[in-house]
């Protein structure tokens, strides 16, 4: 599929590894592979528990004694598609196409975060005419469910004091930080008793929306599933008796929910109320949302297999009440940084099991006292309804060095290729920097990446264009690193 693009090495590894499934958790298939390729090119390879691979390669001529370098990427995926896209993540390849600059998948993510990492760098291990200080290459596990993999990553593994890391998403831009996070949980125990005579189920939807990443994308106003419908079941209850048997929205903790859904159970003489209602409710969101998610849908179907059992009364009332009062969205924007986002939470997976109803969110702050006060504010709420919470994958920030020779070097070579400046910020998303830093020590590091756009959705697409540009600015930064 991509082997006319001109960059054909990058490509072509690109396309390698989009054959093999690699959902976070998922990665044994891949990592297998990374360890092959490095002893198919002769080069000196470590797996770890965690499934991480480092592969070693030697310096070229002229360059032995240069400082060692670390490049570094994740090789798991979000796994998300469209609803009514036959695909299963755990064995199905990632279907490409080409649509004029751009890459793209078939109905679902196309993984170029960060598969574009594995591919720049599968490309340079292999290449015999790149030249380049001695490299380490460190491809992680889990990264985008609580970068299980780089907390993972032994110090003795590595000798670099530099590390590159390849999972920015914009040309042109240099990260020297970024933010930090945590998963929190709500659960609440499930308490069923039997529906009502003379209540019927339907099942009401919100869908259509454009979702996103949870970090890069939370400052562009789109809608919550989730938070969207725990406002119209809020309203149902305030006007007619309201149970809910099942509610569920979301699949991945960082990626804004584009869809969501409830069984629920109104008596029968308030069908034409309810009817209002979701009128009311579509023309609201449809005026909310005209600029940032204008394909938003709230439906209303009855339910063919109707539940015998529902949710209590004070389960559905608890339900609905932290769907309203859980934080979503920007909640502090940087007063050093113009237009960068602070902290931020994102209710990103709503789900009803056998035993208990959850709510995950991701939590993201560049200042740790703000994220932990975002914590403490939904722990006084489960405070409040008697309900429990839990949190997991706590990971440090990456504060900004203020002296970095990875970073001039870049700014410089930059400078030359195009005769502007590269733009310096920082990010409001998790990058594994910050955990590599704490394990690492004292490590001089920067990020970069080509053009990608809206990442952990189905829409997700690499520029061709910004990939090649983007690979060769890389290989002439590694060239002046001496």
């Amino acid at each position: 599929m991509l082997k006319d693009l001109s960059s054909s090495l990058v490509f072509k590894y690109f396309e390698e590894i989009s054959r093999i499934p690699r959902g976070s958790g998922n990665e044994r298939d891949i990592s297998d592979y990374l360890v092959r390729f490095a002893k198919k090119h002769n080069l000196d390879v470590i797996q770890d528990e965690a499934l991480n691979i480092i592969i070693k390669k030697g310096a070229t001529k002229g360059y032995e004694n240069a400082p060692v370098v670390i490049l570094q990427g994740h090789m798991d995926m979000v796994c998300e598609k469209n609803n009514g896209t036959e695909h299963n993540f755990e064995k199905d390849p990632i279907k490409l196409r080409v649509e004029g600059d751009f890459i793209k998948a078939t109905g679902t993510t196309l993984g170029a975060d960060n598969g574009i990492a594995v591919a720049y760098c599968l490309s340079i291990l292999a290449s015999n005419d790149v030249e380049h200080p001695p490299i380490e290459v460190l491809i992680t596990t889990e990264e985008e469910t609580g970068m299980g993999g780089a907390s993972s990553v032994k110090e003795e593994d590595l000798s670099g004091k530099i590390l590159i890391n390849i999972d920015s998403e914009e040309e042109g831009e240099l990260l020297s930080s970024c933010a930090g996070g945590i998963r929190n949980k709500v659960s609440i125990k499930v308490e069923l008793e039997d529906k009502k005579q003379g209540f019927i189920p339907y099942k009401l939807t919100v869908k259509g929306l454009k979702g996103g990443h949870s970090g890069m994308d939370i400052d562009k106003g789109r809608g919550n599933s989730n938070k969207l419908i725990g406002r119209i079941l809020n309203d149902i209850n305030s006007q007619m008796e309201l149970y809910i048997a099942e509610i569920n929205g979301g699949s991945k903790m960082n990626a804004i929910p584009r869809e969501a859904e409830a069984v629920i159970f109104i008596e029968e003489g308030n069908q034409s109320g309810l009817h209002s209602v979701m009128k009311k409710w579509q023309d609201t969101l449809k005026n909310e949302f005209r600029t940032s998610d204008p394909g938003i849908i709230v439906a209303l179907e009855e339910v063919d297999i109707k539940p015998e059992k529902v949710f209590s009364k004070e389960l559905t009332d608890k339900v609905i009440a932290i769907l309203m009062l859980i934080p979503q969205g920007i909640q502090t924007m940087s007063m050093d940084i113009k237009g960068l986002v602070q902290s931020s939470t994102n209710l990103g997976v709503v789900t009803t099991e056998e035993n208990e109803i959850t709510f995950e969110s991701a939590i993201r702050s560049s200042v740790k006292s703000l994220k932990d006060s975002i914590v403490r504010e939904i722990e006084s709420i489960c405070k409040v309804l008697g309900v429990t919470m839990s949190l997991e994958s706590d990971y440090p920030a990456w504060e900004y060095r203020e002296n970095s020779y990875i970073r001039e070097v870049f700014k410089n070579v930059y400078k030359d290729m195009y005769g502007s400046e590269p733009k310096v910020t920082a990010i409001h998303a998790g990058l594994e920097c910050g955990i590599l830093k704490d394990i690492l020590g004292d490590i001089d590091m920067i990020s970069f990446g080509p053009n990608m756009y809206d990442v952990h959705t189905p829409e997700e697409k690499l520029s061709i264009s910004s990939t090649e540009r983007t690979y060769k600015y890389f290989l002439e930064v590694l060239k002046q690193i001496k």
